[in-house]
């Protein structure tokens, strides 16, 4: 009866589009991770500066959120536990697109912390420049929210109901 049982996971790791999708995801996750790891305390910095998270939250956050980031990164290119991954990689899109939105809506033009911990060189770009480029990451998680979790994978649900329940098409 699960002969159609891997379908809805085949097509997001074979498909072209949404397997480039999920490279470019991966990789950015990957780069932003590197610097992180490497330097937590920094991380703690940058993340306390957003003025978001309670005290207790910062160097917690610091410590397993590079890891997070990493190992979804992994999970989309390696195509390993795919919804999973496809959900959390755009939770944490939106929060990190929220965060900025909220910071440049306070007024408060912080150096954002996604890449680079390291404030030097950074400094003349302006929070807009943030928002712009993280809208940018949006849009490979979103087509990849949509083939996993839209309206055609409600369709294959519907279908593999029928086969179950032992409706032929």
């Amino acid at each position: 009866m699960q002969r159609n049982a891997g379908t809805r996971e085949k097509w997001i790791s074979t498909e072209t589009p949404a397997y480039l999708a999920r490279l470019i995801l991966g990789s950015v996750f990957i780069y932003a991770a590197i610097d992180k790891i490497v330097h937590p305390g920094a991380f703690a910095e940058a993340v306390y500066k957003y003025q978001i998270l309670p005290e207790f939250l910062i160097n917690l956050t610091a410590i397993i959120l590079p890891w997070l980031e990493v190992t979804v990164a992994l999970f989309l290119i390696l195509g390993i536990w795919l919804k999973g991954a496809v959900f959390v990689s755009n939770f944490l899109l939106v929060c990190f697109f929220g965060a900025l939105i909220f910071n440049m809506a306070r007024g408060l033009d912080i150096h954002c912390g996604c890449f680079s911990v390291s404030a030097e060189g950074t400094n003349d770009a302006p929070m807009a420049w943030y928002v712009t480029r993280d809208s940018l990451f949006l849009l490979p998680a979103f087509y990849l929210f949509y083939r996993t979790f839209g309206r055609k994978g409600a369709i294959v649900k519907a279908r593999r109901g029928k086969s179950m329940l032992g409706d032929r098409d």
